[in-house]
Formats: C-alpha cells, structure tokens, sequence
C-alpha cells in the first residue's frame, strides 16, 4: 500500500559502565514500513527571534508501548515525538515528529 518508507524507532536507554558513570544512548525499538503524510519546514516566531522547525507526519501500523520520549529516524534525520494518535481500533498510529537539533 501506501506504507513505502522504512522508519526506526528508537528509545533512549542507560547504561551503568564498571566505574560507575551513567551512558544514555538510543536503542532501536522496532524497525517499521510508514507511510509520510506530512513534511514541512516552517519558520514560526519564538521569544529569541525566527526559529525554523521540520516537522513530519508518519502513518504506521499499530504498535504499542511508543511515546512521546521515543524518537523516529528517517532519511537520516532523527525526529522527536511530539504527538501520537491512535487511528481506529489498534489499528494504526500518526506519529508527528519535530527534527531534533
């Protein structure tokens, strides 16, 4: 169908090493078909001035346990959540995501 793209979903996970010292880094959660329903760069005002923020949808099938601390990676950017909806009955979600800087 229309699912033409290959998205990662990834989940921020610590990791204690021997000396003690705490290491974030992203772990793959799922590796899913999407399809893009929406993608834009928009310029907005903020309190400092312009600011310029890509923002992208994604249509994928259901999967549970995704939030907003997770991120997408597509087409080498990374994309923080900001917004999942769940279309129908555990049938699909719309992650719309904002690149991280």
């Amino acid at each position: 169908g229309k699912m033409d793209r290959r998205i990662t979903i990834d989940r921020q996970a610590e990791t204690v090493k021997p000396s003690g010292d705490v290491v974030k880094a992203w772990a793959t959660v799922a590796v899913v078909w999407a399809e893009v329903l929406q993608q834009s760069a928009t310029e907005f005002f903020t309190g400092f001035g312009e600011a310029e923020t890509g923002s992208i949808i994604f249509r994928v099938r259901y999967h549970p346990g995704i939030t907003t601390a997770d991120r997408v990676t597509y087409n080498g950017n990374a994309y923080g959540l900001k917004e999942i909806k769940e279309i129908g009955r555990y049938e699909a979600l719309e992650l719309r995501g904002e690149v991280l800087k």
